[in-house]
């Protein structure tokens, strides 16, 4: 299986995935730890993360699937949400509670 096939089976098999630097236990870096702060805000407890410091082919994989430069991204029901940045801006005017309430 190559890269972008993994990463196709794993937005499509959780409805939560979130590719990040580190754990949700010990994030790596502040904006994958804002990441899961804004997810655990959101009732999400339970969700799919992908460490990419361990797998230099995912890391390039994901920013190349997306088309999105950074790390972390966001995905639910299997379509992009965006990064830190994004995820804030949805979570700040409610869209994103509205996205992850049939997760």
């Amino acid at each position: 299986m190559d890269v972008k096939q993994m990463i196709q089976q794993q937005v499509g098999s959780h409805p939560v995935v979130l590719y990040m630097k580190g754990s949700p236990q010990f994030p790596q870096c502040g904006f994958s730890a804002n990441a899961v702060g804004i997810l655990k805000a959101c009732g999400v407890t339970d969700f799919f993360s992908v460490d990419v410091l361990a797998d230099a082919d995912i890391r390039q994989g994901v920013k190349d699937y997306a088309n999105w430069p950074t790390i972390p991204q966001l995905y639910i029901h299997g379509q992009f949400v965006g990064g830190a940045d994004i995820m804030h801006e949805l979570y700040r005017n409610g869209e994103l509670q509205k996205l992850l309430t049939p997760a």
